[in-house]
């Protein structure tokens, strides 16, 4: 599933999408609690705004649950009839058949509060498994583990890159899909009406994290028909970098198994020498060399 998309800034204002909010959980008049970043002079990230459905104080006590459940009427009544039972309050959830008519994954973000550790529930789940408990047995195995949700908000990533956090935001209400900018930030983010902004959503702890770019940056997407088979993207990104156009965001899908997929690539061509009406042109030509079909389907910048 692909986890990013673009979108321009309008009267200060971020329009969240449908396919974001249904992820989300977003519903209008809903709070949306958020952190602004500052990121340094390199590179081409300029600001970072973080947006949550969850006050970041709570964090700490954020934890996710893995369930596996009997296919069967009623697995999921019980599994959350257990999480009531231990005190635990279910946040965000969703539900995915792990195999058919057999297991139920069902993947929670919840808050434990004073539920105790997760390793003490599935001790005490363990025993009514043990016990052969009716309360349990359409429930196959449970699994905690903290939601680290934190490690978005460190000021200080793994490849040493340092942000600035400049504002935990009061929480904003989701108003005709939009997320007012100004309410909170009109007196930092002055100047972004009518920008591109990356939103990607990291869905596994319903977050997501708005990027606002550098006014050199110059922002281009790419769509490639490549084989479906390994090193295939390697071959097709090398001329990339050979022009030495930064990649930002890749997505790839399969098409036909075994023959085609899709690759979609957002870059900055700032430090770039090639014009942009000659990258098409390099492309077919190094693509030609190529074993397997490679092929530039269309190229465009972003405002």
């Amino acid at each position: 599933m692909k986890s990013w998309e673009f979108t321009e800034i309008r009267d200060n204002k971020i329009r969240i999408d449908d396919w974001l909010a249904g992820v989300m959980g977003l519903v209008e008049g809903g709070y949306i609690y958020s952190t602004l970043f500052r990121y340094p002079e390199k590179g081409p990230k300029r600001y970072e705004l973080l947006m949550s459905m969850y006050p970041q104080e709570n964090f700490r006590t954020l934890t996710q649950i893995n369930l596996y459940e009997e296919d069967v009427p009623g697995s999921t009544v019980q599994a959350a009839k257990f999480l009531s039972d231990q005190g635990i309050n279910i946040l965000n959830s969703v539900s995915l058949n792990g195999i058919s008519d057999t297991t139920i994954i069902w993947s929670i973000m919840a808050e434990l509060n004073f539920a105790g550790e997760g390793e003490i529930i599935k001790e005490r789940f363990t025993n009514l498994k043990a016990m052969n408990d009716p309360s349990v047995d359409k429930i196959k195995y449970i699994s905690f583990k903290p939601a680290k949700i934190g490690r978005i908000f460190r000021k200080e990533s793994d490849s040493g890159t340092v942000k600035e956090e400049l504002r935990h935001g009061a929480p904003v209400a989701l108003v005709d899909r939009t997320f007012d900018l100004s309410v909170e930030y009109g007196d930092i983010l002055t100047d972004v009406n009518n920008t591109e902004v990356m939103l990607t959503l990291d869905m596994s702890s319903w977050l997501v994290s708005v990027v606002f770019f550098k006014p050199d940056t110059r922002l281009i997407e790419m769509n490639m028909s490549i084989p479906d088979c390994p090193g295939s993207i390697e071959k097709a990104l090398e001329i990339i970098a050979d022009m030495n156009i930064n990649l930002i965001s890749v997505f790839s899908k399969i098409v036909i198994a075994y023959q085609e997929m899709s690759l979609e690539i957002v870059a900055d061509m700032k430090d770039s020498e090639i014009p942009l009406e000659d990258i098409p042109k390099k492309m077919r030509e190094y693509y030609s060399g190529l074993k397997g079909i490679y092929e530039l389907q269309n190229i465009r910048k972003f405002n």
